[in-house]
């Protein structure tokens, strides 16, 4: 068997060689553990005999293309998008793709014109965190390059998506609360629209389900968008006739703002909630955060993106939504072994 004249092997032609389709080849690149060894061996030796290369097949597949994918992301001032920000870039590179990277800047209705900006500059693919529920705009998109949603899933509209755990780390960060004691947990959440606020939300009460305790409504701040927002409604709670007793916040910002307003009423209580961030190891609270690897969120969303690019001109599979893991992480003493007190007590 030889490749086509002048375009170099593409996977299709490996896979024909191995006897497997485009879809395993592409899973023994990507060491996926699901594989058998002798598919492995097989699908080796015909990258061997072919000298095929990945990003000499990306190269191939796209003749005349811009080479290039699109990644709009929500706010790149929050760790969080940088992070996924790299991991696409770390998978488009592998492949030979460059990575355009707009900013919505958490404004929904800037979305369909950075979308219909980056088509026009012709790239093959998107990543898209959308700031919105409404898709309408994607669906456009979608009628001229695939499309992959990061860390929200599609409403409305068929693709691919990865997504974290965040039900489930949620409910895992408000047990750990819940175990040490706490009943007057407050909730500090994102706007309740978007995916993440609604799913860490009802992690939050499920966990309270579960060892029959009822969440007082009256702790729960919901629609804070950054670290300001965060201070002020915390320094509410705080201010209530019955404060709560420990906190739950829904992401980095709003954590940061919550141990904001702890430091300038002199307390200390329990926080927990999502993202790790800087120094959170050393700030002396007890501090119990939802942690995962805001790279792989990118890192996978660039290869199911390469993987629709690859086989474009073969049947497609059905939508994938692939899941990031959580794991809690815990800093400073427990929280049950840590009495309120004046941060400049002894």
């Amino acid at each position: 068997m030889t490749a086509r004249r002048g375009s170099g092997p593409t996977m299709q032609d490996v896979g024909k060689l191995a006897q497997v389709s485009a879809m395993t080849v592409s899973r023994v690149l990507k060491d996926d553990p699901g594989v058998s060894q002798a598919t492995r061996e097989r699908v080796f030796a015909a990258v061997d005999r072919l000298g095929y290369r990945r990003n000499q097949t990306a190269r191939s597949l796209r003749l005349g293309g811009s080479g290039m994918i699109g990644l709009v992301v929500t706010n790149l001032a929050n760790p969080f998008y940088s992070r996924l920000a790299l991991g696409v870039q770390e998978i488009a590179t592998q492949y030979g793709f460059r990575m355009l990277l707009s900013n919505s800047g958490e404004q929904a209705d800037r979305e369909p014109e950075l979308i219909d900006g980056l088509v026009d500059h012709q790239v093959e693919g998107l990543i898209v965190v959308p700031a919105g529920s409404r898709q309408q705009h994607l669906a456009a998109a979608m009628r001229h390059v695939p499309v992959v949603l990061a860390a929200r899933p599609p409403a409305g509209i068929d693709t691919d998506c990865v997504l974290v755990e965040d039900f489930h780390g949620a409910r895992e960060a408000t047990t750990c609360l819940l175990t040490e004691g706490h009943t007057r947990i407050a909730f500090l959440g994102n706007p309740p629209a978007l995916y993440t606020g609604a799913e860490r939300l009802r992690g939050f009460w499920a966990a309270h389900d579960e060892v029959g305790v009822d969440p007082d409504n009256a702790l729960i701040r919901q629609g804070l968008v950054d670290s300001a927002t965060a201070e002020r409604a915390t320094l509410d709670l705080l201010d209530l006739p019955t404060p709560p007793t420990a906190l739950f916040c829904t992401n980095n910002r709003i954590s940061q703002g919550a141990i904001r307003a702890l430091y300038k009423t002199g307390r200390t209580l329990p926080v927990a909630g999502f993202d790790d961030f800087v120094l959170s190891d050393v700030l002396g609270l007890p501090l119990t955060l939802v942690s995962y690897d805001a790279d792989e969120v990118g890192r996978q969303a660039a290869r199911l993106l390469i993987d629709r690019l690859e086989q474009r001109d073969a049947a497609q599979p059905a939508s994938r939504r692939v899941t990031v893991p959580t794991r809690v992480v815990r800093y400073g003493a427990a929280a049950g072994d840590v009495p309120e007190r004046s941060l400049g007590d002894s």
